[in-house]
């Protein structure tokens, strides 16, 4: 939709003039009001994450000193995010000549047609109002991308009027020139024809067009950004040398340096439908770094952000699964989630965790989307969950390893070792938490539990109720629940999530056994 402009703002010329508007160019544009947000402490780049003290400041470097400029870095580290937020840095509303697809300021036309309609209406010229949404251009780069489609072509219906090849109403000008006045982005720069990556050169130099053979004389006003993948990883192409050294500023981009943005990032990104509880997460962000650092990983490939945002889309898809199934197998009178289990009720009941307070919306209808307090994970989850008490366990992020693993490139000599490879990780990503979470607490209450020949059994379609059951009061779990940060009233999949961690984490540990039976559940017990 495109946005309409305030009836306040002038509509003609001379009302333009009167209001004291005075004609800046794009780059003048950012500065100045880079330098106001600067000055105001707004936010500068919403959205962007864990660049705050490397990247960002050499972009602002960058727009201060008016250059254009080429982001670096492998795939999936924000390039395009960060390219796209810096439109937030034009004015909202900008003057234009109606009509005029160069978006040229009535205060500085450039093409012969729109200096005459100036001259000729003077201060009765009626004047559009552009949003700064539609001030930006995008291309990604691709082998068959053409001339045309970046700078433009002659229009033979146009020369078939008797226009002349000289003349710029000759042609149909493409992205670049259409974004005059603006900010244009180049994606993936290298995959450009090294032929179609000349013809850049101008632009971003003299700030001048040439179609075939002719030059024209509109200088154009637009910031050139472009992104890239590193040269050695792409192999489909370069940015040729004489481009290179007309962009003013290359900056490097880079993955999260640190656990804590990457949880950040994944909070942000994440776009959940059950709740996964802040231990999940940080078993998934240790994940993702684990992989990214993996020797068996090629590092010239990356392991994108996007990874650990789907790892954290998937574990929730699978909480919501096992919500779902059970609530269908308990719509049957007597019927089990697996043959042998005992029935799972429709709704859990509360005293099922010791000392928990009823769940709220216990009563709603399956299927119903809940009301209220969305989450209690850190604000991850951006709307209600869909289920009643669908929480995510760290058993669910074993499925992981099979769904995500095509987005992850191996050494050529680990081929058919890659989901080992990845289960090994996730284990270790797992141990890690549990140290981080719960060192120095007394877990024997839970050790306990299989003494004697005794299991616990959880699974992928086991209710929390029933592992809860399988528990009754353990010594210690409300100490594990506060390490935990779920608080004095859990709901019983929050306490489900909370034992099913310990119980791994103790296995990790070598205090505990397990087993993986036939019918998919998991069973801890003693160590042999």
């Amino acid at each position: 939709m495109t946005p309409v402009p305030p009836a306040d703002l002038p509509g003609t010329l001379g009302a333009l003039r009167a209001a004291g508007h005075r004609y800046r160019s794009v780059k003048q544009e950012l500065r100045d009001n880079l330098l106001a947000q600067m000055r105001s402490g707004a936010p500068r780049f919403p959205g962007i994450v864990g660049y705050d003290d490397t990247v960002l400041p050499e972009v602002e470097r960058a727009l201060l000193a008016g250059h254009d400029m080429v982001l670096l870095g492998e795939r999936g580290q924000g390039k395009t995010r960060l390219i796209r937020s810096l439109v937030s840095l034009l004015d909202e509303w900008t003057p234009v000549i109606p009509g005029s697809v160069l978006n040229e300021h009535p205060l500085h036309p450039v093409t012969p047609a729109s200096r005459t309609l100036v001259a000729e209406s003077g201060d009765d010229l009626p004047i559009g109002w552009l949003h700064r949404s539609m001030r930006y251009g995008e291309k990604l780069a691709t082998p068959d991308t053409s001339v045309g489609d970046l700078i433009g072509d002659v229009d033979p219906i146009r020369l078939a009027q008797g226009r002349t090849l000289g003349d710029p109403e000759t042609i149909h000008f493409g992205l670049v020139p259409r974004t005059n006045r603006g900010i244009f982005a180049v994606n993936e720069l290298p995959d450009l024809a090294e032929r179609i990556q000349v013809a850049m050169l101008n632009v971003l130099e003299e700030r001048d067009i040439q179609v075939r053979g002719y030059q024209l004389r509109l200088p154009l006003d637009l910031l050139l950004v472009a992104s890239a993948n590193p040269e050695d990883y792409t192999n489909r192409g370069r940015i040729i040398t004489p481009l290179k050294d007309r962009f003013g500023a290359e900056v490097r981009t880079h993955y999260p340096t640190d656990l804590e943005r990457e949880l950040e990032l994944i909070r942000q990104e994440a776009d959940l439908v059950a709740e996964v509880p802040e231990h999940v997460l940080e078993v998934l962000a240790r994940f993702a770094r684990a992989v990214r650092e993996s020797p068996s990983v090629d590092p010239r490939s990356g392991v994108s952000a996007r990874f650990a945002v789907a790892a954290a889309e998937t574990v929730a898809a699978a909480a919501l699964r096992r919500a779902g199934l059970l609530a269908a197998t308990s719509a049957v009178p007597g019927a089990s989630a697996v043959p042998g289990a005992s029935a799972v009720p429709a709704a859990p009941d509360a005293s099922a965790v010791p000392g928990a307070s009823a769940v709220p919306g216990a009563s709603a209808a399956p299927g119903e989307v809940l009301a209220g307090d969305p989450s209690s994970t850190a604000d991850v989850n951006r709307g209600p969950f869909l289920a009643l008490d669908a929480v995510a366990r760290v058993g669910d992020a074993v499925s992981v390893t099979s769904t995500l693993r095509g987005k992850v490139e191996f050494e050529s000599g680990e081929e058919g070792r890659e989901i080992e490879i990845l289960g090994h990780l996730l284990r270790t990503a797992t141990a890690d938490t549990f140290r981080a979470r719960l060192a120095g607490l007394d877990l024997s209450g839970f050790t306990t539990l299989v003494e004697e020949g005794e299991t616990v059994e959880t699974g992928e379609l086991v209710s929390a109720a029933e592992l809860l059951r399988q528990v009754g009061t353990v010594p210690g779990l409300a100490k594990v629940l506060d390490r935990l940060g779920v608080g004095d009233a859990p709901s019983p999949g929050q306490a489900a999530a909370a034992v099913e961690f310990v119980l791994e984490g103790l296995h990790l540990s070598r205090r505990l056994g397990k087993d993986v039976t036939d019918s998919g559940r998991t069973r801890y017990g003693g160590r042999d």
